[in-house]
Formats: structure tokens, C-alpha cells, sequence
């Protein structure tokens, strides 16, 4: 179609160039005047494409269309008018005019928000939905016929910034492109707007913008917000007009303890606290804020508002002064105005807009390799000389942005005082989850509770979410270099073995693991990952593909390996760190951004990792962890549009629940390591004191709580009697009891539910005729012991030798001597196939053997021998994907193939 684009902004240069590539021929852009020497993005687009582009200060005088404005509009022969954001009153003669009429793109789920300032009321009247209309121009005020609707969830603290960047700006340029498509199929819907639930507000400006104080802390909050940044919602306060940005509800955790602000007609006086400035509405519940502007236009943090004018100056080295003057000509590029740009010199009462805050915040990225800067430090120091100072501090980390708050709960356990972050950690930040909703974390060893934890709800999985995407999509993590992301993790490798002893405790006080091999193998494994994956950060690559040429041009193709996004690690109880290292050290090695959602039983050591991050220089959002329910925080992670892969580990009926969800919501990648019931196959011919050995750790390491736990021992009938006497004996000879003592062999299960389920295990085994030698029951002591236990004589169709245990329950069942291809059958006749392991010292009969065992790793003369660089995973039932190793990275990478003709 021939399309005349009317309107400004970089929305409308977006939607104008879309238009192009959808193959339409756009015959005139009309767009605003240069303001200032400066042309609108539009405008200036379509010059640069050779459309004619034409700049009318008016289209009519005295209510009248201007005849040589309409001459030369109809001399074009537009088809359809498209106006994707237009701040000037278009006449009818111009709207009417095409054959396919005129649409318009409106920022509100119309008939509601009529008029200029629709993102601003849908967040001052608190709307829970936005979105956009496009809609059939017509004479009247946003009344015309609706075209399509897109909707949106608002979240409690969107300003107008976030909301039109998070959808109103992406989703809209798709809707008008959508729009002009079924225009040009002749789909085009117009349906009448309802005029129920219509309303009509005004433009929102600086002097209507003033709070009204006598209202409910909510209401104050959303009005600072649907203010923010245009107007500016302001008050008087100590003699001078205050405007107030950056609001929330979240005041969990803050005391208002700090300098008072009295403020005319406020229910109470405001509080500047190190976190912000604390206000109250008339029923006395709390907002935060974050940014103050002053009278004379300078914005601070609202935590420095009784503070002076700040630290001295920095001097600046030689390096700085090259980089300051290359931000000057950058500042003196934007600002064409002005003579010479000084120290003195404001970026805003220069003539700078907000898309010239953009333009300067990417040029000063390129030029400082990627820094992490974003749009609010240009409000935050609007004068040069402030903004070089600003970015001086960031360039040597010495950013005064503040450092995380943490609310540590504190313990002093195993000769060590414990400092355990208990809150959500979303976008960098330790926060309380909606509703300040909390659970308690028990200690297995008495039962008793270590502490209160943050239980996320599906709001704070929808914040979650939008830190990784924002810090994949836009933020540092993306641009620094595959080498220097390695760096990081490597750091963060390091601060983890610098805390070894203290995570090391945590997993035995909150998930009972005997500490000795909480810091070998809980804690030691989880620091090698991270090192081994560190190593492959610069390492990622694609290849180049001989392809068939395209005669006489000649091709090249070539792949590339890309992160696929925002990934959802949801960890068992069993392992807690060790699970999470496995799986997020290959997921932040390909470039991803993660939310964890640790075992509601087992979320301390997560949280520990969570405070390691932010010291190892992690960026904000790249790690979010959410302790919570798994029905709730890992349903929406699974179901969540935004979530691009999901890596679980646990049963195999939830990981069958969200493989499906995966499936339902937006295809997600998916890899799952689930259930086992591993056989361990002991051959007359073996080392019988070492299978003794191993088979023990087979099945009593980490007290059965062993995803790879030989679920069943196979044992041939000449040794069988002679295995189960030495067992039993070893058995014995096992110290049950507190798994902060160094000579602890056997704590207790993790947590009073699998203590139950280990005690109707075993009675079912032994109701089906299984011998039951030693074990079966809770030890008679506080906290949930289960002992070792050993069954024998188990038949194939009993329960005990189908189902796992999950726990340090031994099951035996002979198999007659020679008879290998018989125990083979019995060994793979499992809807399971984790692990296996065979005894033996025949060479054929192992490589025999380990050839037909249908399970992802076969142990030969060992077992529980995993390493970093191993790929580990299961078949059938027990999921399929791959951990550890290079073939763990391609679970978090896409390939892209990119074909060249030349």
C-alpha cells in the first residue's frame, strides 16, 4: 500500500521503518518542526531514505485546513494514513482523504483514558491492566472504531518510563505493523468503542501535578508514579518545590529511623533515610523514595537530602581527562546550541529531550567498552563537570550508588558466627516477598527453627523475570567480553572457596548434611563447577560450513552459538548448592540470565550464593533466586512467556508436569534430570572387599538422599551370603548422629515428610515378604534419623524393587551364577535409567555389561565418581539433557545459521 506516516519520536521512526520492510511504500512522512537545530528521529529517518518529508507547523488556521498543506498532502496519493504518535491536530480533510481512511495508535485499552496523558492516569488511577488501541480516526476525541487491543499486566512500581519501555513501545510498533497488514488483507475489524467504562483526562502538566496529601499511601505512590519523569509529581517542603521520582510500596525491612522532613499538609513528616525518602499516606502505611529534584533542577538521591553538596571533586588522571573530553564532544554533538560546552553546562536546559538522554547514554557506553550506565545517572547529574565525575567513579568502581542492604540472620554455629541472607534477591536487591509472606526453615537434626525465609509469590516471579530479561536485553552482562565473563565467574569461584567452611555449615544446618562431605563434595564440587565453566567462557564458538555455491555468486555459511535468554533453574533439597552449581554455572557461561527457585525446605545456601554474586561483581539481575512452593514459584517460572529454557532436577511426576507447561506456554526449552532406580550389578568375580566398599557408598552417601543411589543391588548367588554379612557388619559399625561432628558417618534425613515416607517404605517392604536385617525405622532421638537400612530376598514385582527410596535403604536380590543376560533383563526392565554400576574383574563381561545397561553414566568397579567435566544425565523416565561438561553448555545455547552470498 502507498502510506502517508504522520507523526514524530522515535516510535514513529520505528513503525515507519517496519512499515518499509513489510514492503509498503511510504509516499511522505509529515512530521513535527526542527526544535533547536535538532530534527526529529522520524523526520531525519526518512530524509536519510529519500521520502519526502515535510514539517508544517500547523495544518489549519481559524478551524479551517490550510489548502496548500492539504494541496500538498493529496498530491502524494497516500492509500491509508498511519499515525503512530502525532502531538498535532490533524484536519478531517486529511484524515478522510486516503481510500483506507486514517489509524491511530493510542497508548490506553480505550474507551478508558481518553486524551494526551494516558500512561499517565492508567497509573494514577492504579489500573491493574494497560496496553494500547489502535483505532479508525474520526472527528471526535479518541472515539473512533478499535482495529486491535493488546494488554498488559501493570506491576506495582511502573512509571511511564518502564511501562511504555516494557511494552507500550515494543508491542505497540508490532500492533501498528499488525494493523496495516489486515488493512491490506481486507481483515480490518472497526468496532464500535463501548461507552461504558469511557473517560476523558486532561494533559497532565507541572502545575496540576502537585500531591495531595490527605489520601491512602497507595494512591500518593501512584500518583508520583504516573507522574514520573513528565511532570514530575512535586511539593512544598523547606521553602522550595520538591519533585519526587523513583516511588514504591516496598517498604519491607525499613524502619523509619532517620532525619525528619516536615511537609505541608502531609498526614505525618516524611523520614530521609539511607534507603530513601520514607512518606506516609493518611493511613499511616509507608512509600519509599528513591529521587528528590530540587527547585533548581538538580536531581538527587532522596538518601542525601540533608546531606551537602556531596564529596570533593575527584582529580582526574591523564586517561580520564581523554575520556572526558571525548564525552565533551559527545555532549557538544547532542547539544548543537550551544557554543562550548563547560562544566556548567546542563543537559537539559540546553534543549536535550529524552531520546537525546538515550543517544548520549549509548555513546558514552561504546566509548567506555560497554560501562554499565544507565538513563537515570544523566537526570541524576545533569551538568557536565557532574556527569564526568559520575562516570569517573563508575570507571574505577567506586560507583556511590550503596551497597546492597542484607538483613542477615546470625548464628554462631560450628565454632562460626553464620551470616545468612533470608529475603528474595531479585535485580540485585534483598527484598521481602508481596505480602511480606514468609515460611520457616527447619533444622533436621532437632527440628527446631534456624529462621524465618521470604516465600516468593507469583509477583515476585514476574519481577524476577523482568531483572533477568532486562539485564539480558539491556544491560552489561550481554556486552562485556566471553573473556571477562569468565572472569567474573572465576571470582565468584574463589569468594565461594574463601566461604567454604561458612556454606559448608549452612547445608548441615539447614539441609543436615554431614559437614565433613558438605565441604568436599556440597561445597567443593559446587566451586570446581564454577571454575571448569569459567574455562569455557571464551570458548564458546560456531564453525563455518561448506555449503553449495550459488553459481557464479559464491556462498559462506557459518553458525553462531548464542545464550537463549532468561533461564529457570528450579534445584532439589538434596544437594542444595551443588545442584544450583551445576546447573547455573553452565547457564551464565553461555551469556544466560537466571532466576533459581531453590527447595522450599533447603533455600539458605542459595541465598549465601545470591550475597557471593554481588560480591564477585556480578551484575544486577543476571541471578535472581526465589525461594517458595514449587505449585507456585516453579509453576509461573514454567509457565511464564519470558522464560526461554528450564532446567529442573527432581521427581519425574513434576518433571512430567513441567515439561508439559513448557510445552503449553511458549515452547521452552526444557531439560530434565528426574528419577532413578539404578541398578548395581556384583559379580562373583569381582573385588569383594572393594564392592563391599562402594556398594555401601552406593547407597548410603549423602544418607541415601543420591539422585544416582544404587536402588538395587544385584548380587550373584555364590557371594550373596558373604556380601550381605559384610555389609550388615559395615552397617554397624556406622555413627549416626549430629553431622557437625567430624566422626559423623550418617545425619539425618532432610526433612520430617521424607522421614515418613522412608518409614512406610520399608513397612511395605517388609509387609510384601522382603527380609528386612537391620534398619527400618526412625532412630529414638530428636530430629528426623532414619537408619541404615538392609533388605533382603527382594523379589522383582515387589514395590521396594520398582519404587526409589531416596534414602540409606540397601536393596538386595540375588541372580543365579553365569547368568548374565537374565540379570541384565532384570537390571533394565525400569522405566528408570540414571545410573548403573557393574563389579567385576573380567574385562568382557564390564565392556558386555556397561554396553547393554540403559542408563545415562555406567560405573565400572566404582560408583558415585562424577566430575565437573563428565556429562551427567539420564534416559528414559529419568529425563534427558545433560549436566557437567561441554554438552551441559549446549543445553543453555541456541544455534544461529548465517548464510553470506558475495
Amino acid at each position: 500500500m502507498k502510506i502517508a506516516v504522520i507523526g514524530q519520536s522515535l516510535f514513529g521512526q520505528e513503525v515507519y521503518c517496519h512499515l518499509r520492510k513489510e514492503g509498503h511504500e511510504v509516499v511522505g512522512v509529515f512530521t513535527v518542526p526542527d526544535k533547536d537545530g535538532k530534527a526529529d528521529p522520524l523526520g531525519l529517518q526518512a530524509e536519510k531514505d529519500g521520502v519526502p518529508v515535510f514539517k508544517f507547523a500547523r495544518w489549519r488556521a481559524k478551524g479551517q485546513a490550510l489548502p496548500d498543506v492539504v494541496a500538498k498532502y493529496q498530491a502524494l496519493g497516500a492509500e491509508l494514513n498511519v499515525l503512530p504518535f502525532c502531538s498535532q491536530f490533524i484536519p478531517m480533510e486529511i484524515i478522510d482523504a486516503p481510500r483506507h481512511g486514517s489509524i491511530i495508535y493510542h497508548p490506553s485499552l480505550l474507551p478508558r483514558h481518553r486524551g494526551a496523558s494516558a500512561i499517565n492516569w492508567t497509573l494514577i488511577h492504579g489500573d491493574k491492566k494497560g496496553g494500547f488501541s489502535i483505532f479508525w480516526a474520526d472527528d471526535g476525541l479518541d472515539t473512533g472504531d478499535l482495529l486491535l487491543q493488546k494488554e498488559c499486566e501493570v506491576l506495582p512500581d511502573d512509571t511511564v518510563s518502564t511501562l511504555y519501555n516494557r511494552f507500550l513501545f515494543p508491542e505497540g510498533i508490532k500492533g501498528m505493523v499488525q494493523a496495516v497488514r489486515l488493512i491490506a488483507e481486507g481483515k480490518a475489524p472497526r468496532l464500535p468503542q463501548p461507552e461504558e467504562g469511557a473517560t476523558y483526562e486532561g494533559i497532565q502538566k507541572k502545575e496540576t501535578a502537585k500531591i495531595n496529601w490527605d489520601q491512602p499511601a497507595e494512591a500518593i505512590h501512584n500518583w508520583i508514579r504516573g507522574n514520573d519523569k513528565v511532570p514530575g509529581a512535586w511539593t512544598e517542603a523547606c521553602e522550595q518545590k520538591l519533585t519526587f521520582f523513583n516511588s514504591t510500596l516496598n517498604t519491607s525491612g525499613l524502619v523509619p529511623e532517620g532525619d525528619t522532613l516536615p511537609i505541608p499538609g502531609a498526614h505525618r513528616p516524611g523520614v530521609v533515610t539511607k534507603a530513601g525518602l520514607i512518606l506516609f499516606g493518611n493511613d499511616d502505611r509507608m512509600l519509599l523514595v528513591k529521587n528528590i529534584q530540587l527547585e533548581d533542577g538538580k536531581m538527587i538521591p532522596a538518601s542525601n537530602f540533608f546531606k551537602g553538596a556531596g564529596s570533593s571533586a575527584l582529580e582526574l588522571t591523564e586517561a580520564e581527562l581523554v575520556i572526558a573530553e571525548a564525552v565533551r564532544s559527545a555532549w557538544q554533538r547532542i547539544l548543537p546550541n550551544v557554543l562550548e560546552v563547560e562544566d556548567s553546562t546542563d543537559f537539559f536546559k540546553s534543549g536535550a529531550a529524552s531520546v537525546d538522554v538515550v543517544r548520549l547514554v549509548e555513546e558514552v557506553k561504546e566509548l567506555c567498552d560497554g560501562l554499565e550506565l544507565e538513563n537515570e545517572d544523566v537526570y541524576m547529574a545533569s551538568t557536565f563537570g557532574d556527569f564526568i565525575q559520575l562516570l569517573v567513579r563508575k570507571l574505577r568502581g567506586d560507583d556511590e550508588e550503596g551497597e546492597c542492604s542484607i538483613d542477615y540472620v546470625e548464628m554462631v554455629v560450628n565454632k562460626r558466627t553464620l551470616h545468612m541472607p533470608h529475603q528474595l534477591f531479585i535485580g540485585g536487591a534483598f527484598m521481602d516477598a508481596e505480602g511480606t509472606k514468609t515460611f520457616e526453615t527447619i533444622n533436621p537434626t532437632d527440628g527446631s527453627v534456624i529462621c524465618q525465609v521470604s516465600l516468593a509469590q507469583v509477583t515476585d516471579v514476574d519481577k524476577a523475570v523482568a531483572a533477568a530479561k532486562d539485564a539480558f536485553e539491556n544491560g552489561l552482562w550481554g556486552r562485556i567480553s566471553a573473556r571477562d565473563r569468565g572472569r567474573l565467574l572465576y571470582r565468584l569461584a574463589d569468594l565461594m572457596e574463601q566461604h567454604q567452611e561458612e556454606l559448608a555449615t549452612i547445608e548441615a544446618l539447614d539441609a543436615g548434611a554431614v559437614y565433613t562431605l558438605a565441604l568436599k563434595t556440597h561445597v567443593g564440587m559446587s566451586i570446581q563447577t564454577f571454575r571448569y565453566f569459567a574455562g569455557w567462557c571464551d570458548k564458546i564458538q560456531g564453525s563455518t560450513i561448506p555449503i553449495n555455491q550459488a553459481r557464479p555468486n559464491r556462498n559462506l555459511t557459518l553458525t553462531r552459538k548464542e545464550p537463549v535468554g532468561v533461564c529457570g533453574i528450579i534445584i532439589p533439597w538434596n544437594y542444595p548448592l551443588m545442584m544450583l552449581s551445576w546447573k547455573t554455572a553452565a547457564c551464565l557461561a553461555a551469556g544466560n540470565t537466571v532466576v533459581i527457585k531453590p527447595a522450599q525446605v533447603t533455600p539458605l545456601t542459595a541465598l549465601k550464593f545470591a550475597e557471593l554474586t554481588l560480591k564477585a561483581g556480578i551484575p544486577k539481575g543476571v541471578v535472581n533466586i526465589l525461594p517458595g512452593s514449587g505449585s507456585l514459584v516453579g509453576q509461573r517460572l514454567s509457565d511464564h512467556p519470558d522464560v526461554r529454557k528450564i532446567g529442573f532436577t527432581g521427581s519425574t511426576e513434576v518433571g512430567k508436569h513441567i515439561m508439559k507447561s513448557c510445552a503449553v506456554s511458549n515452547v521452552k526449552k526444557v531439560s530434565l534430570e528426574l528419577g532413578g532406580k539404578s541398578p548395581l550389578i556384583i559379580f562373583a568375580d569381582c573385588d569383594l572387599n572393594k564392592a563391599v566398599q562402594m556398594g555401601m557408598s552406593s547407597v548410603f552417601f549423602n544418607k541415601g538422599e543420591n539422585c544416582i543411589a544404587a536402588g538395587r543391588l544385584f548380587v550373584e548367588d555364590s557371594i550373596h551370603d558373604e556380601f550381605v554379612r559384610r555389609v550388615v557388619e559395615e552397617v554397624r559399625k556406622m555413627k549416626v548422629g549430629n553431622p557437625l561432628d567430624r566422626d559423623t558417618d550418617h545425619g539425618p534425613q532432610n526433612h520430617h515428610a521424607h522421614l515418613m515416607k522412608l518409614t512406610e517404605y520399608c513397612q511395605r517392604g517388609v509387609k510384601e515378604g522382603a527380609t528386612l536385617i537391620c534398619g527400618g525405622k526412625q532412630v529414638p532421638r530428636p530430629g528426623f534419623f532414619f537408619e541404615p537400612t538392609v533388605f533382603t530376598d527382594v523379589e522383582d514385582h515387589m514395590f521396594i524393587a520398582k519404587e526409589e527410596s531416596f534414602g540409606p535403604v540397601m536393596i538386595i536380590s540375588r541372580f543365579a551364577d553365569g547368568d548374565v543376560d537374565a540379570v541384565l533383563s532384570r537390571a533394565n526392565a525400569t522405566e528408570f535409567g540414571l545410573a548403573s554400576g557393574v563389579f567385576t574383574r573380567d574385562i568382557n563381561k564390564a565392556l558386555y555389561v556397561s554396553d547393554k545397561l540403559q542408563a545415562g553414566t555406567v560405573f565400572v568397579n566404582t560408583y558415585n565418581k562424577t566430575d565437573v567435566a563428565a556429562p551427567f544425565g539420564g534416559f528414559k523416565q529419568s529425563g534427558f539433557g545433560k549436566d557437567l561438561g561441554e554438552a551441559a553448555l549446549n543445553e543453555y545455547l541456541r544455534v544461529k545459521t548465517v548464510t553470506f552470498e558475495y
